[in-house]
């Protein structure tokens, strides 16, 4: 057992709403880090794809590894880590070890950079399956929205007025064509 690690928990969700909440992992990571014997010293939280680098709470843990803030990063799973592909995903991890910070996955066993034995190749795999699942999701969602526009079902979210009312999505294109129209 690993004693006196400064640990940070990296948790992410993909949107606020969907009822995703990433109580949902700090909890069972808290745990973990105490079995490790961890020191919890922070975390970092990110209501965003994992697609994209563009998570303000990760730039920020990558920038505090840099300054040696702590020694591993403990994630629920490499897809809430990244899922930007393959190499990303090692460029990420290459930068953290660079700053002899680990990462450490609480759902995927075989996933810790402190161990020398974890294998490239199963890394590579793991993220290159994190990839595809997010492109996976986004051809389903662009699906659904071709399937409810070739029914005539708005499309977008529903909003609210300023007088607190819900908005239709047709009031939304509406709205959104009028700025338009008066910008032109």
């Amino acid at each position: 057992m690993t004693k006196n690690k400064r640990a940070v928990l990296y948790l992410r969700v993909s949107t606020i709403d969907k009822n995703q909440d990433p109580e949902n992992q700090k909890n069972p990571l808290l745990d973990f880090a105490k079995g490790l014997g961890y020191e919890v010293v922070g975390e970092y939280v990110d209501y965003a794809s994992g697609g994209s680098a563009n998570r303000p709470q990760f730039q920020k843990m990558m920038k505090d590894a840099q300054q040696h803030k702590f020694d591993i990063v403990l994630v629920w799973a490499l897809d809430r880590f990244s899922r930007e592909g393959i190499r990303s995903t090692v460029k990420y991890l290459d930068t953290l070890k660079l700053n002899n910070v680990a990462l450490k996955s609480f759902q995927e066993g075989w996933l810790d950079t402190s161990d020398e034995g974890v294998g490239e190749l199963i890394l590579y795999i793991f993220s290159w399956v994190a990839e595809q699942e997010r492109k996976r999701l986004s051809e389903r969602t662009k699906a659904g929205m071709a399937k409810a526009k070739a029914n005539g079902k708005p499309i977008g979210k529903r909003g609210k007025d300023k007088n607190g009312r819900k908005k239709s999505g047709y009031y939304l294109r509406w709205e959104k064509a009028r700025k338009i129209k008066e910008q032109g």
